[in-house]
């Protein structure tokens, strides 16, 4: 585990490239046609373990926020949640005959906004989620929650629900920033949210900003960290805004004589780093900070931190189930995504069949580069020997041509490799995309790698 972060600027003019954030490998981005019914069926019929991690995408939003790159739906009318939600239920009702054995250990809602979901909606979701799949008493049950026009009674009522993680997305507490990105919120409101979420007992609470807006100034994302860091939150995480107006339409309303030069962003990042560390957070990796108390962090100091499409996680290698339109699967060695046009994924439910339509079933050569990634972003460092034992194979022969590109990074004071042992420095921590980057098979084409955000 890292417990110092260098920030070098030279290292950061000659590294800061595009890079995949390594939520799965292969990435989403391999996925090809051909899924369907059976595709996920099998999976599920073969998975090798009793334990089982669910994802529910909700699309929803009431407003466009023009810096999104998300698959949502946006409108005003309620009542496309109810259909959303029949069509839902159609879905579990087939995947709940392979999934009588499951138990599930972790429940997370994601979006879109799945506040979107109005109170009487919600509980119609959590009741069929109930009736359907077997929900551990100790699960982790986490929402992602968009702060705006958000009653502060609603807070209570998810808890009462059975959410105890929780994700607000705040992304600056700037009145003019939020406004240039069409997202008007009252900072004192959004604040009493975040608090009332620590008071009523949510075991984990996060909070989402986003670096490199329109009309963010270091000085103005500063006083906006600041005002986090006082409110507290057990989790945060600091995204790099990444401007591609030619892949996201709403993009374009963006002006480009309002964004911040790419100096201010990285002074914005380096700041917030800088004032997180010392605020006593523990810097996950990426963009990522935690409570040393919180589980997120001990889980890293104890060596058993994982990370999927929801992130940086609590669980290990659960296979993840994914329902709903655009939902992704991650089952032993298959990722499965479903359709991602509700018009898609609600004709295939019409004729009782699941809507899965890309897939890769991983060899054993993604499986063992998998999980040298994971290891590498999760923890930097890797002891070659473990590997080897665990794997049955000879890791520094297997990747004599990958050890060979990092030696530019030992170079730079960036790693460390040894005989036995790769460690990431204080000053390579920053770079652990592009790090994991040498191993990463697919990574051969600079045209994939422009569809990424930058490392910083």
């Amino acid at each position: 585990m890292i417990n110092q972060v260098q920030w070098q600027s030279e290292l950061i003019n000659k590294y800061n490239v595009s890079g995949p954030r390594y939520t799965s490998y292969p990435t989403a981005l391999q996925l090809e046609s051909g899924a369907n019914t059976q595709t996920l069926v099998e999976a599920l019929k073969h998975c090798d373990t009793s334990a089982l991690s669910l994802y529910i995408h909700i699309p929803f939003c009431h407003q466009l926020c023009y810096y999104c790159g998300c698959n949502k739906v946006v409108t005003r009318h309620q009542h496309k949640a109810d259909l959303y939600l029949d069509y839902l239920e159609k879905e579990m009702a087939i995947l709940s005959a392979y999934c009588q054995s499951f138990d599930v250990q972790q429940l997370h809602l994601g979006g879109g906004t799945p506040t979107f979901l109005n109170t009487e909606q919600m509980s119609r979701l959590m009741a069929r989620l109930e009736q359907h799949f077997t929900l551990n008493n100790d699960a982790e049950r986490s929402i992602e929650v968009d702060p705006r026009d958000l009653a502060l009674e609603r807070i209570d009522e998810l808890y009462t629900l059975g959410f105890n993680r929780i994700s607000f997305g705040v992304q600056d507490f700037n009145d003019d920033v939020q406004n240039a990105v069409n997202r008007p919120q009252c900072a004192d409101e959004v604040e009493a949210l975040v608090r009332r979420a620590k008071e009523v007992g949510f075991k984990s609470v996060n909070v989402d900003m986003i670096y490199g807006l329109p009309l963010q100034t270091p000085e103005s994302f500063a006083l906006s960290i600041e005002r986090l860091i006082d409110i507290g939150p057990d989790r945060v995480s600091v995204f790099n805004y990444a401007h591609l107006p030619s892949r996201f339409a709403a993009q374009r309303k963006i002006k480009d004589a309002d964004l911040p030069s790419a100096d201010a962003k990285l002074t914005m990042f380096k700041q917030t780093l800088e004032r997180m560390i010392k605020a006593d957070y523990q810097f996950i990796g990426m963009d990522h900070f935690a409570k040393k108390d919180d589980e997120l962090a001990i889980a890293q100091r104890e060596g058993h931190l994982h990370r999927n499409f929801q992130g940086y996680t609590l669980g290990g290698n659960l296979p993840l189930l994914g329902l709903g339109v655009s939902a992704i699967s991650q089952i032993n060695r298959h990722i499965i995504q479903n359709e991602k046009e509700l018009k898609h994924y609600y004709q295939a439910l019409e004729h009782n069949q699941l809507s899965a339509c890309k897939e890769i079933t991983l060899s054993e050569e993604d499986e063992l580069r998998a999980a040298v990634i994971k290891q590498l972003i999760c923890h930097f460092e890797l002891d070659m020997n473990a590997f080897s034992a665990r794997y049955d194979f000879d890791f520094k022969q297997h990747f004599a041509g990958e050890l060979k590109q990092l030696q530019g990074f030992v170079d730079d004071g960036m790693l460390e490799v040894s005989d036995n042992h790769i460690r990431v420095t204080s000053k390579g921590v920053l770079f652990i995309r592009i790090i994991c980057m040498c191993f990463d098979e697919y990574m051969q084409s600079q045209i994939n790698q422009q569809r990424f955000s930058r490392v910083i």
